[in-house]
């Protein structure tokens, strides 16, 4: 047992150590091809997939349980068979000769056919260990479908394809898993995941975790407001928002709560604020590059039209952190730091920021963007010697990058699987038959139908791969309601982020529950009330305009109106609390305000925001009086 037990460990180390080289590589090979692009796309694809399931297969074993040394040995054979069955699978889908005459007659066959086999597999067991099962049973559903379809009655059938013409579709092709959503995944995302690893290493994150307490600590309900701040700069460099609630989290939650917060409102806020930064521009997370290929709208444009809906988003939130301070009675931090001296100490991070953001609105290729943002944070750090850093946290860095950027990936290479088998049997248009006519076609009912199925969804997906999935079936319901293709993506892409912030399964809350040591559910309820955005705001964006258009200015100023005179009416019904508190009548009046803004006519949300206007009058009014008296 003893001597199991030693090469157990030397194991562990030697596999780490292997892992972390490779890591590194991968960082080295992925930045090489984006800026030479020497390798095709039917090459490139499939060598990332293959090297991301090796990473996976070394750093995540099969079987975890050390205290059988015997067990676990036997378990890291099996995954080192399975980095081998990776790169040999690998090897066949690269020599792949697909101007074969015989390819084109006769489909694959013997090893090219196995190889197909082995990769779908791999990924699905790789996916399994990264993402979760979820993921793995809806791919897997989906092929069920794909082949057995024809024995579903005639409303739900499909043709039902032999396994061959399932592998020549998903392996032997840019449709499947080596399709658009691993396109984006191996090419921009993991660059900008990069990104985000350097500006974590450098120092740059704590830098504007900073300027955030700088700027709103000294204010009422400080901590929370910084929290949301921090949120908004990081949260979307970071590319999730469990990831963005512990780093920032485990600064601001404790302060919250020493400053008079409950610990699930501490929690709710930084899960709310986190997974906002996810819609906040210039990097929207992995899900707006993905936008950008299915839609072929620029990136630059999805960034203009993205900000002024984030800003509302972050306003929203901060108007529900503001509330609830006044309702506990809270003040600012006795003591921050002056922005000036923050700003001196760190200003040169700003110019990473700076120029991604630039390069990004004069429409450069995302992909030589993040590199330029990897070399610009990198040259900033070194440019002033108390943020110099050294190889060793250069190399962390580029280890770091692509070990964050495994399960995205995967996740986009699963959810290629379920694209793929949309497209090959037309389900896409018997879904959007069915949600139009169990919407009896109103527009409200389809939207809650979609908001209800990406809640679903992202119980056991990551976002990005939930909005996959979600836009290849829903969009073209929406389109058939008569809003346009970047609405109706923008829609889909914001309703995707309710996951994470919805009970009952909600991990960005959970994640902020476990370091606030508070209730996991009260927490996400919390969470789930302060992101009232992420509903309210596609709601505008598909009944009022608020998608910025040169040609419609006034339209998307009036929408912006509504949709700030929205948030504080729905704020104060559900809070019971403007600036003093509210009677019951008068939140159901504050409600039926909300109500009549989201759905009404220009008239009748003119009107809206009169009577708001009244309404809160009377709130003010009432709160001067009380402390006169």
């Amino acid at each position: 047992m003893r001597q199991a037990l030693s090469i157990q460990q030397s194991l562990i180390q030697l596999l780490m150590k292997i892992a972390a080289i490779a890591a590194i590589a991968l960082s080295v090979f992925q930045i090489w091809q984006g800026i030479s692009a020497d390798i095709s796309a039917p090459i490139f694809r499939p060598i990332h997939l293959s090297w991301v399931m090796i990473l996976v297969f070394l750093t995540h074993p099969i079987i975890s349980n050390k205290h059988n040394p015997v067990l676990y040995l036997a378990g890291r054979g099996l995954d080192l068979i399975f980095c081998v069955l990776a790169f040999w699978a690998t090897w066949q889908i690269a020599v792949f000769d697909y101007d074969d005459i015989t390819f084109l007659l006769e489909g694959i066959v013997g090893y090219d056919k196995l190889a197909g086999c082995i990769t779908i597999v791999l990924l699905l067991e790789a996916t399994r260990r990264t993402v979760g099962f979820v993921m793995v049973a809806i791919a897997l559903i989906f092929l069920a479908y794909a082949m057995y379809g024809n024995y579903l009655p005639d409303q739900f059938a499909s043709n039902g394809f032999p396994l061959e013409d399932i592998i020549r579709f998903h392996i032997y092709s840019t449709n499947g898993v080596f399709g658009a959503p691993l396109a984006i995944a191996a090419g921009v995302v993991f660059i900008f995941v990069l990104f985000g690893a350097f500006l974590q290493v450098t120092g740059a994150g704590k830098f504007f975790i900073d300027s955030a307490f700088a700027v709103a600590g000294k204010y009422r309900g400080g901590p929370a407001k910084a929290s949301v701040i921090a949120s908004a700069a990081l949260g979307s460099i970071s590319g999730s928002a469990i990831a963005n609630t512990v780093t920032t989290g485990s600064l601001t939650i404790p302060m919250m709560k020493k400053l008079g917060y409950k610990p699930e409102q501490a929690a709710g806020i930084e899960a709310a604020a986190s997974t906002g930064g996810q819609i906040m521009p210039p990097v929207m997370g992995a899900g707006a590059f993905v936008m950008a290929q299915f839609t072929g709208i620029p990136y630059s444009e999805i960034l203009l039209v993205s900000i002024m809906p984030a800003i509302l988003y972050f306003a929203c939130t901060l108007l529900y952190v503001h509330i609830m301070a006044c309702k506990l009675g809270l003040k600012g931090m006795d003591s921050v730091e002056q922005i000036k001296v923050v700003m001196e100490r760190g200003w040169h991070f700003l110019v990473p920021l700076i120029l991604i953001t630039a390069l990004l609105l004069m429409s450069y290729s995302p992909v030589l963007v993040g590199i330029a943002g990897c070399a610009a944070i990198l040259v900033a750090s070194l440019c002033r010697k108390h943020s110099r850093i050294t190889l060793a946290t250069f190399f962390e860095g580029m280890k770091q990058g692509a070990f964050l950027a495994l399960p995205i990936s995967l996740a986009c290479g699963t959810a290629g699987i379920v694209v793929g088998v949309v497209g090959q049997t037309g389900i896409g248009l018997q879904f959007t038959q069915f949600l139009i006519a169990l919407s009896g076609g109103h527009l409200f009912a389809a939207m809650a139908l979609i908001a209800l199925a990406a809640v679903i969804l992202g119980m056991g997906l990551p976002v990005t791969a939930a909005y996959i999935v979600l836009s290849i079936m829903a969009v073209p319901t929406l389109l058939d309601f008569g809003i346009s293709m970047l609405a109706a993506h923008m829609i889909v892409f914001w309703l995707s982020q309710t996951s994470n912030v919805t009970p009952p399964i909600a991990l960005a809350a959970f994640a902020g529950a476990g370091i606030a040591k508070a209730s996991p559910m009260k927490s996400a309820v919390q969470a789930f009330k302060l992101a009232q955005g992420f509903f309210l705001i596609p709601l505008m964006m598909a009944f009022s305009g608020l998608i910025l258009d040169s040609s419609q200015m006034v339209e998307f100023g009036i929408a912006t109106i509504s949709t700030i005179a929205l948030v504080v009416a729905f704020a104060g019904s559900i809070e019971g609390f403007f600036v003093d508190y509210l009677t019951k009548v008068e939140r159901l009046i504050w409600l039926a305000i909300a109500v009549a803004i989201a759905l009404g006519s220009t008239i009748v949300t003119f009107a809206c925001i009169i009577g708001l206007g009244f309404m809160v009058m009377i709130n003010v009014k009432k709160s001067k009086s009380l402390k006169t008296a």
